[in-house]
């Protein structure tokens, strides 16, 4: 079975646009292993709080990323 964990800023997405990216890597493993593997595909949206980023060795925040 196919699998991709994605990991995204918290409150950065709608359920509109997680329903995007959900499609979007369904459809490549598809497109990469066929039909079968669409229908198998796992992905799951993870939501990481702020302050739960590093970057080499350094913590990145909302307000670092301009989000704030």
């Amino acid at each position: 079975m196919p699998f991709a964990n994605l990991k995204v800023p918290a409150g950065t997405l709608t359920p509109e646009s997680k329903k995007i990216l959900i499609d979007a890597v369904t459809d490549a493993y598809g497109k990469v292993y066929g039909d079968q593997a669409r229908q198998n595909a796992l992905v799951i949206v993870e939501e990481v709080a702020d302050g739960g980023w590093g970057l080499g060795g350094n913590v990145l925040t909302a307000e670092m990323l301009g989000r704030h």
